[in-house]
C-alpha cells in the first residue's frame, strides 16, 4: 500500500478577501510501514497538509489517494498536539471510541482496547479520568485511540510540542518502540528538527507560503538506538542540513 499526495494545492481566502496560496504542487508518496515527517517554518502549512492526506480538508487542486487497498475509505489514526480526550470517559472509554462508532462488539472492543493500552503501558490507569492523568499519559491514552481503530495510515500533528523537554524525549522513545511494534504508515509533523531527525525514515522539508517541498532526506540510520553516541555525529549533520534549508525562511517568519 502506498498513500499518493499528487499535484496537491491548497488556497484560502483571508479576512480581507485576498487569495492565500498555502500549498502548491506537493508531490510525494508514504511507502507502507514508512515514517515520513514533515518539518518546516512556521506558516509553511504543515498542518494543513496533515489535514488534507487525513481528509479533514480538500486540496484546492490535485488529490490524495491510497494505493494497493480494497476498501473504498481507509482507515485513519490522528493525533493532535491538543489532547481531545473526553473528560467524562476513563482512559478505557476514550481509547475504545472509534471502536464503539464503527459498531465494533463489544467483546472485541475490550480485547482491542486492552491491548493497546497494555502496548503505551497503561493498564494501571485504564479506569482513571482525564484529569487524573499526567500531559503524557494523556498523549499515550491519545495514541492508544488512534491505533485501536487499527488504521491503514497514522497522522501525528506536533503530538509532543506542548511536553516539557523531559517528557517529550520520553514520549519520542515511547513512540518508536510502539511503532517498532506495529509499523504503522505514519506521517508526522513537528517544527523540532532533532526529533525530525530521531523519528523519520525520510523528512519532507517545506518552505514558507506557499508550502512547496523544498527537498526529501532520506535518513540513513538504524531505526533505534539514533541516540547512541556512534550515530550523534551523522544525526547532527542531518539536522544542520535541514536547518540549513529553513534558516532563512524561520527568519522571515519572525519578523511577521
Amino acid at each position: 500500500m502506498n498513500i499518493v499526495i499528487e499535484n496537491v494545492g491548497k488556497k484560502f481566502t483571508d479576512s480581507k478577501k485576498n487569495e492565500v496560496t498555502a500549498l502548491e504542487n506537493i508531490n510525494f508518496s508514504i511507502k507502507e510501514e514508512e515514517f515520513v515527517v514533515l518539518v518546516g517554518p512556521s506558516g509553511c502549512g504543515k498542518s494543513t497538509l496533515l489535514n488534507i492526506v487525513g481528509g479533514l480538508m480538500s486540496p484546492t487542486s490535485g488529490s490524495v489517494y491510497f494505493e494497493g487497498i480494497e476498501k473504498k475509505t481507509p482507515n485513519l489514526g490522528i493525533v493532535f498536539q491538543e489532547i481531545a480526550l473526553l473528560p467524562w470517559r476513563t482512559v478505557y472509554e476514550n481509547v475504545i471510541y472509534g471502536l464503539e462508532e464503527r459498531g465494533i462488539g463489544k467483546k472485541e472492543q475490550k480485547e482491542i482496547g486492552n491491548y493497546y493500552i497494555d502496548m503505551v503501558g497503561l493498564s494501571e490507569f485504564k479506569d482513571a479520568f482525564p484529569k487524573q492523568l499526567s500531559g503524557g499519559m494523556k498523549q499515550r491514552a491519545g495514541i492508544a485511540r488512534a491505533l485501536a481503530v487499527e488504521p491503514d495510515l497514522l497522522l501525528m500533528d506536533e503530538p509532543f510540542s506542548a511536553l516539557d523537554a523531559q517528557t517529550r524525549t520520553l514520549m519520542q522513545e515511547e513512540l518508536l518502540t510502539i511503532w517498532n511494534r506495529t509499523k504503522l504508515s505514519t506521517l508526522y509533523v513537528t517544527h523540532n528538527i532533532q526529533e525530525a531527525v530521531y523519528l523519520a525514515d525520510r523528512v519532507i522539508v517545506l518552505s514558507r507560503h506557499p508550502g512547496q517541498i523544498k527537498r526529501i532526506i532520506n535518513i540513513d540510520l538504524p531505526k533505534t538506538g539514533r541516540n547512541e553516541d556512534k550515530y550523534r555525529e551523522k544525526s547532527n549533520q542531518y539536522a544542520d542540513e535541514i536547518w540549513q534549508l529553513i534558516r532563512h525562511d524561520a527568519q522571515e517568519a519572525l519578523k511577521e
